[in-house]
């Protein structure tokens, strides 16, 4: 299982939001470039980064930046937000990114979707699908999370059949940035009917054993952001666990 530490960026700094509010957001690294850096000596190959500026936005405002932290280091990048053309994502696989994230276009914006899935193949894309609880449905939420989709979670992902999609990363809004915990039980229903897609979990981890959890129940990789930067774990700690 992959660990992708975290870095969302907003002006340029590192922070996290609390539930994906823009207005709760605490800064934790001033020096993005550095964070990268350490979590390339910890051993990650991969690193989760975010334009929290564009996804409030609804345009690319960071690529720059985090084209210039995708040639920095010795370590993957995968990164979204603001992502909402085949312009954007070229300009960051340009750039050195190597796997792009398509949030809400990947709800609102299926078929042009899967053209980019199948213009970039399948391996340069996430689908990232940001959800919450409404009565007993998985509803995405939309523009910075501020709206509720149309669809449900399961029908968003019908428009994906098997075969043209590979990634998948879910995150449950209400344990984002909780500490609280994975909800293990939506990441098990999505494995039980998308056995298909690596699924990537993101939300509350906390502990090591949410690490333990989510490669339990079969999640490919799993987001790593608060349980760092207020040092829960160890990066090398939590590496160390996904691949026991």
């Amino acid at each position: 299982m992959i660990v992708y530490p975290a870095i969302d960026l907003r002006g340029g700094v590192c922070v996290r939001l609390m539930h994906g509010r823009f207005d709760q957001a605490t800064l934790y690294d001033e020096d993005p470039a550095a964070r990268l850096a350490a979590f390339a000596a910890a051993g990650a190959a991969w690193a989760h980064i975010v334009d929290l500026d564009g996804a409030e936005a609804g345009r690319a405002m960071q690529h720059a930046l985090i084209g210039e932290l995708a040639r920095s280091g010795d370590i993957l990048i995968q990164s979204g937000g603001g992502v909402r053309s085949d312009d954007d994502i070229r300009a960051l696989l340009a750039a050195g990114v190597a796997r792009v994230v398509v949030g809400s276009q990947a709800v609102t914006r299926p078929e042009a979707v899967a053209g980019w899935l199948e213009h970039f193949g399948p391996d340069r894309l996430t689908l990232a699908i940001d959800v919450r609880a409404v009565g007993d449905r998985w509803v995405p939420a939309l523009k910075g999370w501020t709206q509720a989709a149309e669809v449900d979670l399961w029908a968003a992902l019908d428009r994906y059949p098997p075969g043209t999609a590979k990634h998948l990363l879910v995150t449950d809004v209400g344990r984002d940035g909780a500490l609280t915990g994975p909800n293990f039980d939506l990441l098990t229903e999505i494995r039980r009917r998308r056995p298909d897609l690596e699924l990537q979990a993101s939300g509350g981890v906390a502990t090591l054993d949410d690490l333990t959890g989510a490669r339990a129940v079969g999640a490919a990789g799993v987001i790593v952001g608060r349980a760092l930067y207020e040092r829960r774990f160890t990066l090398q700690q939590a590496l160390e666990t996904a691949n026991q």
